[in-house]
């Protein structure tokens, strides 16, 4: 066909502009009073990128076109903290696996930042969840770009 699949240019530098890559972030968007004792699904509302297309923002999830390793990551500030609660995860839930990032909010004050990184086979749906346990729904999820987004792309 005619579409590039790979480029070179005279330094060998290799670029691949449909090499699956995606960037959603919440648009200023805050997911408030989460709640307790349920595993809540992270919500984007804007794909800074996506190339090939692989983000649904309907269902809130990726899905790797292609069979290889992924590498994915979320940022996710946390709002009014309950100190009160027993924990809290933040999972980078794929179809055959959660990768989960765990905090104990037993501070003196709340806390704002939780990060999150992973990698993934191909074939897989991955979306962001956050569960807390215990404690009251009060906790919100920050929707500044800077601050809340999920990101992704095909290693190899």
């Amino acid at each position: 066909g005619t579409t590039t699949a790979m480029s070179f240019d005279a330094n060998g530098i290799i670029t691949k502009p449909l090499q699956p890559a995606f960037q959603v972030n919440k648009n200023d968007t805050n997911q408030d009073n989460i709640a307790a004792d349920t595993a809540v699904v992270v919500t984007w509302e804007i794909e800074r990128f996506d190339v090939n297309s692989d983000f649904d923002l309907t269902n809130n999830q990726f899905t790797a076109p292609v069979t290889g390793k992924y590498f994915l990551s979320a940022n996710i500030r946390v709002d009014s903290v309950d100190t009160a609660a027993n924990f809290y995860n933040i999972m980078i839930s794929t179809s055959n696996k959660n990768y989960t990032s765990i905090i104990d909010p037993n501070f003196s004050a709340d806390v704002d930042y939780i990060t999150v990184v992973a990698d993934m086979d191909a074939g897989d749906t991955a979306n962001i969840t956050i569960f807390q346990s215990g404690g009251a729904a009060i906790t919100d999820m920050d929707g500044s770009v800077e601050y809340t987004f999920f990101s992704g792309y095909l290693v190899s």
